[in-house]
């Protein structure tokens, strides 16, 4: 036993380090498979409904786990421990009544061990252990009395770890929203009130120069377009400061970011939100959606000069559909990294994690389409 402390103690080191919250459920699932010996780990975090919204694994590699089905959603064995959070350990998957299955292509798993990681009285993930080893062969009594034991205390500690996460996490937030809130006040009030006083200016210089040569006239004129694109362009960076955030519902989210980019852009917007069940969604899929109606609208809003946007997004039987097109400026798609610089690379990676796809169609002077589908 004092080599089974020892051990959770370094476990313990390893996890309460500081760092971001995926990266810390990362490191809980490793060290968990280390230290009790188990061919395959994961951690599953479950929302309100009893299901699992994220499914961090280790022992199975990314190759493997792409021909899988799906990952676990929180049914059989796992949602016994989700609804009942306390621990469960068994020989044989296989033969106790609560399993309902492997989904295709899942690897071969015997002998369970569940634990839920709760923390001042929240449920925070729960950690699954599959398969134990001894000289790296399967051991077919399975987990000990002494594991289940050592999993409990490791549990604990994991749970102050994802908790520390969190509201690092969170104060990172707070800090970044009160300078970029702070910044955009001081741009609005100040800066783009400046400038607005000197077009009036302008504005006036022009009537009295009503009877001087054209020049001084057009001089006037393209002084006071220049400082109308000015104003144009600091309320588009005070948008990017103050960004709408991701909360859940889809729907009112992309409302959100429409209200917000007409107002700051002046660019004519129209959104069709098509299909039910908007709300609700797995984290992944609506935050990238939100994502790239966000970076596409900034981009429009950045470089399109355009006058109309569409956002159409539809839920269909078996993916979403998501059209954002504008009749601005376009440009070749060929040469697109010095016109928009990363965003649509972004955009492309976030839909490949899903297993979806982004489509960019643009000519110069033909206005943009940017199409992004991704399976349910």
């Amino acid at each position: 036993m004092e080599q089974a402390l020892q051990a959770l103690h370094k476990a313990t080191l390893i996890v309460s380090g500081r760092g971001e919250l995926g990266e810390v459920l990362q490191q809980i699932v490793d060290v968990a498979r280390d230290l009790l010996g188990a061919e395959y780990a994961a951690l599953g975090v479950p929302n309100d409904k009893n299901l699992l919204d994220e499914f961090i694994h280790s022992g199975i590699t990314a190759e493997n786990a792409a021909l899988m089905e799906h990952l676990p959603k929180g049914l059989g064995l796992l949602g016994a421990i989700i609804k009942e959070r306390k621990t469960i350990r068994i020989g044989s998957i296989a033969t106790d009544g609560r399993s309902v299955g492997f989904p295709a292509n899942h690897p071969a798993m015997s002998s369970f061990l569940g634990v839920p990681v709760v923390g001042e009285g929240q449920t925070l993930g729960n950690l699954y252990l599959c398969n134990k080893l001894a000289d790296g062969q399967v051991v077919a009594e399975g987990f000990s009395a002494a594991d289940e034991e050592l999993a409990e205390m490791f549990a604990a500690h994991a749970a102050v770890a994802i908790q520390n996460a969190r509201l690092d996490e969170e104060i990172q937030r707070l800090a970044v929203l009160d300078e970029r809130t702070r910044i955009g006040m001081d741009l609005h009030d100040g800066v783009i009130q400046s400038i607005y006083a000197v077009g009036l200016l302008l504005e006036n210089t022009r009537f009295s120069l009503e009877d001087g040569p054209p020049e001084a006239q057009e001089l006037v004129d393209k002084s006071i377009e220049g400082l109308n694109d000015t104003i144009r362009d600091i309320r588009n960076f005070i948008l990017d400061l103050r960004p709408v955030r991701y909360d859940g519902d889809l729907r009112a989210g992309i409302m959100r970011l429409a209200q917000e980019f007409e107002a700051n852009s002046m660019v004519n917007i129209e959104v069709n939100l098509t299909g039910e069940r908007l709300q609700n969604l797995p984290p992944k899929i609506g935050r990238t959606i939100f994502l790239t109606v966000q970076n596409s609208l900034a981009n429009v809003a950045r470089h399109a000069k355009a006058s109309h946007t569409t956002v159409d997004l539809t839920r269909e039987p078996k993916r979403f559909k998501l059209v954002i097109q504008d009749d601005g400026v376009g440009f070749n798609p060929d040469q697109r990294h010095r016109t928009v610089g990363h965003g649509l690379n972004n955009m492309q990676v976030r839909a490949e994690r899903l297993g979806g796809q982004i489509q960019v169609t643009s000519a110069v002077g033909d206005g943009t389409r940017i199409e992004l589908t991704l399976p349910i």
